[in-house]
């Protein structure tokens, strides 16, 4: 028999995916920062991304990429699935280059990392209906039906990240520095492809990095366009 807490849990997640009008719900602005502990420009990005995480109405994360591990430092988080992010962000947003610290919000327009030009653009704005919850040892992932007709199919993100670290970098650029680092990014992985109808995706809590403390997915237009929705959830 299932216990109460569960069949609230249960009846909720039913009601998310069988109403067939959804309004949709409020969701957080999208901070994406794309930097290197190579990168001697980094570092005020990274205690921005800081300052951005503990802000109500924002999700912050750090892409770092591997591009800078050749000059000197290897970043022991780089991603080569942040690197090819970036690339993917230069095209859709047609960009002469990819950068570092590069910021790019809610999947629409990039600045320079460190810059003080998101704080308009932030805060909470129309979204997927979504839910992440941790159920038999796996992480949950719920989308609600949108009435609406959507603009085109979009990709269903999962992102592992951890919430916060040190590192003492011993060579290149920062080389005698001791970065702190925010929201790091460890995992990206994707779901599938959402075009308004109400689904559930379920992925083990053991095939995140064993550093993901924490998980955010992102509803985002293909080939990187708009973020239409997103959600976080720290897991321990």
């Amino acid at each position: 028999m299932l216990k109460p807490a569960c069949l609230g849990l249960c009846w909720g997640f039913a009601l998310l995916l069988s109403t067939p009008a959804a309004d949709a719900q409020s969701r957080a602005t999208v901070v994406e920062l794309y930097t290197s502990e190579g990168c001697s420009s980094c570092p005020p990005a990274e205690a921005q991304i800081g300052k951005l995480s503990k802000q109500d109405g924002v999700i912050a994360l750090a892409f770092h990429v591997d591009y800078w591990d050749s000059l000197g430092w290897r970043d022991r988080f780089d991603l080569p699935e942040a690197t090819a992010r970036q690339r993917q962000y230069a095209h859709t947003l047609h960009l002469s280059t990819v950068y570092t610290p590069q910021l790019v919000i809610d999947g629409q327009r990039d600045l320079v990392g460190g810059d003080d030009g998101i704080g308009a653009s932030s805060g909470q704005k129309p979204g997927v209906p979504l839910e992440i919850s941790v159920q038999n040892g796996s992480v949950v992932v719920a989308l609600g039906a949108q009435p609406h007709p959507q603009p085109g199919p979009c990709d269903v993100l999962l992102l592992g990240y951890l919430p916060e670290a040190l590192s003492k970098v011993t060579r290149g650029e920062n080389a005698g520095r001791e970065l702190h680092e925010f929201n790091i990014v460890r995992s990206l992985r994707k779901l599938g492809t959402w075009q308004g109808e109400g689904k559930t995706y379920s992925v083990p809590l053991t095939a995140l990095p064993a550093d993901a403390a924490g998980v955010v997915v992102l509803v985002q237009q293909r080939d990187q366009g708009p973020i239409l929705g997103a959600a976080s959830r720290l897991l321990r």
